[in-house]
């Protein structure tokens, strides 16, 4: 194929008229003629599974079941040897009631060993995080329960949502009604406290009583949230995409209508708002849905893709034009953007049309893009090759560097490279969730593209 049929090629995928050939190399002619098979897929697959259960699984269990506090221990060095706790703070916690659920139902033959654990993720969400006195999932807390000054009595959406993420995901697996009464228990507080009936979406941060803390609140009542994850008092893209990825998974086992109303206005808020044309999306907003300048997050460009994919088929059987179009856009200007032709895997950060500002690999950024690079090239890898090439080299990128190939696990941050440079393996931030969720999906959307070769 000519090089100028190419790059036309490549330019019209994209869907960026201007920037993207000069961005992203065009692909060669090897790559235009790879076409995997079956044998292809079935490989991989085998390898991603490996890496599922001797980098995450067996990493993580029975290792972080905390039997003297109850939930989940987060702090672990480069060879998983303990460190000295961070607290239990309500993202790790219900992330790892997730993937303990998502066990249950996907490793039939550690259902059985995995069952205690995701009663213990439930126990504990119940029983200490969940606030008794004001309801409501608290930020996080001490391992004895009590309020440590990093968390404050606060609590955060993102905490909140993802500590109802684990419950619904616990009540899937199990059927147990404790997980499913919390589950919905967890959403009814945080719809009657935190949804923005004026503007949509959700405010943020809130006080113990579940009053939000806005902008203009009277300076009484201003707390400034001690971890926060954004600019204090404002909305933000990171939020309402697991705001989204929750709700969806409360809605499989609880299809009430107004679940579902809220999804229907935070897609369309994640879709029509927070992403823009060509494929980036904007990280802050005041309440009014006003886009505060920042940078483009290439992680959270392709992990949106997925999420807005995921949610448009639960609620609608087929996601529609408009999130096929929109998730295709991220994809693709994350690939122009954000991608690292010489070593393969996505950069973290930079400006919308520049270069890279942040070279840096952070493992969740590489696992949520080979699982939206798989999702692309199901869906237009016949019109083009470039996402199956591009998913190749994130594997090798994720299985050579990423991965520790000494003492497992992945490596929480490296250079372009591949170097490590953040060796923790565990922390408050860094749970088996990511990378477990992108090596089932990927594993399983693998054998799927097999069976159909």
């Amino acid at each position: 194929m000519p090089a100028a049929r190419i790059l036309l090629l490549l330019c019209f995928v994209s869907g960026v008229a201007n920037g993207v050939a000069d961005a992203q190399a065009a692909p060669s002619a090897q790559e235009i003629a790879a076409q995997p098979n079956r044998a292809t897929y079935l490989q991989i697959a085998g390898q991603v599974d490996r890496a599922l259960h001797e980098d995450v699984l067996n990493v993580w269990f029975p290792r972080a079941i905390d039997r003297e506090h109850g939930g989940f221990h987060s702090h672990y060095g480069p060879a998983w040897q303990t460190e000295p706790s961070d607290g239990k703070f309500s993202v790790f916690q219900g992330r790892m009631t997730w993937v303990t659920a998502q066990v249950v139902m996907r490793e039939p033959a550690l259902r059985e060993q995995y069952l205690p654990y995701v009663r213990q993720g439930v126990d504990y969400l119940q029983n200490t995080m969940w606030d008794k006195q004001d309801g409501g999932f608290y930020w996080g807390l001490g391992d004895d329960g009590q309020f440590l000054p990093q968390f404050t009595d606060g609590k955060d959406m993102y905490g909140v949502g993802f500590c109802i993420y684990g419950a619904a995901a616990a009540y899937q697996a199990t059927h147990d009604p404790r997980a499913l009464a919390l589950a919905k228990k967890g959403f009814e507080w945080a719809d009657a406290h935190a949804h923005d009936r004026a503007h949509g979406g959700y405010y943020e941060w809130l006080a113990r009583d579940g009053t939000p803390v806005v902008p203009d609140a009277p300076d009484g009542q201003v707390v400034q949230p001690p971890i926060p994850i954004g600019p204090e008092n404002y909305k933000s893209m990171n939020t309402h995409i697991h705001l989204l990825e929750a709700f969806t998974a409360l809605y499989q086992v609880w299809p009430d209508p107004t679940v579902r109303a809220r999804l229907e206005e935070l897609l369309a808020i994640i879709r029509d708002k927070i992403s823009v044309e060509p494929g980036a999306m904007n990280l802050y907003f005041t309440n009014a849905w006003q886009a505060i300048p920042g940078h483009d997050s290439y992680g959270h460009d392709v992990e949106t893709a997925y999420l807005m994919l995921e949610t448009d088929e639960v609620l609608h059987g087929k996601a529609s034009e408009k999130t096929e179009r929109m998730a295709k856009m991220l994809v693709d200007h994350a690939l122009a953007y954000g991608w690292d032709a010489k070593n393969g895997g996505f950069y973290e950060d930079g400006t919308a049309f520049g270069p890279p500002e942040d070279t840096r690999k952070e493992w969740w950024v590489q696992c949520e893009g080979l699982n939206a690079l798989l999702l692309m090239h199901e869906r237009y890898g016949k019109q083009n090759p470039v996402y199956w090439q591009r998913f190749l080299e994130q594997w090798s990128f994720i299985e050579h560097h990423t991965i520790d190939a000494q003492n497992h696990g992945l490596w929480n941050m490296t250079a372009a490279d591949g170097t490590p440079l953040v060796l923790d393996k565990g922390s408050i931030w860094k749970a088996g969730y990511h990378d477990s969720r992108a090596f089932w999906n990927v594993r399983d959307r693998l054998r799927r593209l097999a069976a159909g070769d």
